[in-house]
């Protein structure tokens, strides 16, 4: 181990780290007052590089998923990552910052002996946060991690975005854990589909008929792709995109400068359209609305995010819907309810999911399928829920947010309340969505607003939204503003008037 100095405490801002090389290793400084702390550079989730982040409340937030970190120590304390930032030895001797460049060694968990089984069901972004922090805090008794997927717990958002435009092979999509991270405590692994959970039994039966009796169990199953009940669904050549083999089976049938044809122009739609147009593939969009996301995003943004789809080279077809897809031995055709007929060998539905929970027994389910939380995740005593199934209360009103991180944040909650804690949900929703080379960012969720402030212009670059109920910002998207979403993000955990939020913004 080598010591190095590598700043000077005058270079260092309370509120951004700056980036610095000790050895081979790149490390980011934190100042507190006189005291400074060095952390690994990049994030542990994708990558980004932490020095552009933002030191908001005690904590570093990511620039790009909004992962956030303590300051003092390093621990994760919102995903996307699952994992603490890897620390250094810091000191200041005179005003030069000194660092060891090898990383202090990590602080392992207490383990007590532990006669519990938890059981988590479903190895995506809620169940994989929901067992990181399990393992994280120590958990010693039986965990059982079922999943139907063979090789499970890896970043589903990367399908649509990298995958099937031909810039990830499916088999290098990102881990969301670290083998390091699956080897602690007593984890089983159990590839299979559930076919009952009885709540007041609290036991498990898969399909196999193997059966688990627990003590605390966490539903993290998520959606089941939509497949509308339209004449021809079932024909070979239609896929739906919800996982590793979704992706690599459609990526097998399309060919570029081949037709394809996407129903649906929600975030995955589209978000399909900008990739399979980047692999090649001639792009057609049925949509049912003249405006792709306006009720999520309104009408300005939506039509820029259109036309640059239409830069690009996809066409939109609506609105309207799809009456019937033609095909003897595989899809031929698409007819839609305007009359068009639109050739194409391949058909990608997004058309939304269903939550999976059709195998719960002893609980209630809502319409739509889902089951209803408290704010700790709790759906019966010993059962907890989140993700894409879960309606939680935001705000006082019952809401069900398929977002990816959400699902994260539920999970987190969820595994700490199994231990005992009483933790609620009183967190930020995030996501972010990549087309034709353009992230955009939401925070918050707005069910209603009366008006929608711009600084920016979406239509020419970079820009902020500020989604507003009277005076009361209630959600925010954006392109770029990166400090001042990062900021946003702890700041809107609270009321924030458009006043408050456009000073932060600057």
């Amino acid at each position: 181990m080598t010591q190095h100095a590598v700043a000077r405490l005058a270079q260092l801002d309370d509120h951004r780290p700056l980036r610095v090389q000790a050895g081979s290793e790149e490390l980011i400084l934190i100042r507190q007052g006189d005291q400074v702390h060095a952390y690994q550079g990049n994030c542990p989730h994708a990558g980004a590089p932490l020095d552009e982040g933002v030191v908001c409340g005690g904590l570093l937030v990511c620039p790009w998923h909004k992962a956030a970190f303590a300051v003092d120590e390093g621990a994760v304390c919102e995903p996307p990552a699952l994992a603490d930032l890897r620390r250094y030895r810091a000191w200041v001797k005179g005003d030069e910052v000194w660092v060891d460049d090898q990383p202090l060694p990590a602080t392992e968990p207490p383990r007590h002996s532990d006669a519990r089984c938890f059981v988590v069901v479903g190895a995506g972004a809620a169940g994989s946060a929901a067992v990181a922090t399990l393992l994280a805090h120590g958990f010693a008794g039986r965990l059982v991690w079922v999943d139907q997927e063979r090789h499970p717990a890896y970043d589903r958002t990367a399908l649509s975005k990298f995958v099937i435009a031909g810039q990830m092979p499916p088999d290098q999509v990102p881990a969301l854990l670290e083998a390091d991270a699956l080897r602690q405590g007593q984890l089983e692994r159990k590839y299979g589909k559930v076919r009952t959970l009885n709540s007041h039994k609290r036991q498990l039966t898969l399909a196999d008929g193997q059966q688990f009796d627990y003590d605390a169990c966490l539903l993290a199953t998520g959606g089941k792709a939509l497949r509308p009940d339209i004449p021809g669904v079932d024909l070979p050549g239609v896929f739906t995109l919800r996982s590793r083999e979704d992706a690599a089976q459609l990526l097998d049938a399309a060919e570029p400068g081949q037709p394809l044809v996407i129903v649906g122009d929600g975030f995955i739609g589209l978000e399909a359209a900008s990739a399979l147009r980047k692999y090649g593939a001639q792009v057609q969009v049925v949509t049912r609305h003249e405006v792709p996301l306006a009720r999520q995003l309104g009408e300005r943004i939506g039509r820029s995010i259109r036309e640059l789809h239409e830069r690009k080279g996809v066409t939109f077809h609506g609105p309207t819907e799809v009456e019937r897809i033609e095909g003897q031995d595989r899809v031929e055709a698409v007819l839609l309810a305007n009359g068009e007929r639109l050739q194409t060998p391949l058909v990608l539905l997004g058309t939304g999911v269903k939550p999976a929970t059709a195998f719960v027994q002893g609980v209630p389910l809502g319409e739509d399928h889902s089951l209803r939380v408290d704010a700790e995740m709790r759906a019966a005593d010993g059962l907890w829920a989140a993700g894409d199934i879960a309606t939680f209360p935001l705000s006082g009103q019952p809401v069900r947010i398929e977002h990816w991180r959400l699902a994260q944040q539920h999970g987190v909650i969820a595994a700490a309340n199994m231990l005992g804690e009483q933790r609620r949900y009183a967190d930020v929703p995030f996501f972010w969505t990549y087309q034709h080379g353009r992230t955009y960012e939401v925070l918050g969720h707005a069910r209603d607003w009366d008006r929608i402030e711009f600084v920016g212009e979406p239509e020419k670059g970079d820009f902020i939204a500020l989604q507003c109920m009277d005076e009361r910002v209630e959600a925010v998207i954006a392109k770029g503003y990166s400090d001042a979403m990062a900021t946003l993000s702890q700041c809107m955990k609270r009321p924030l008037s458009l006043e408050e939020a456009l000073a932060l913004i600057g």
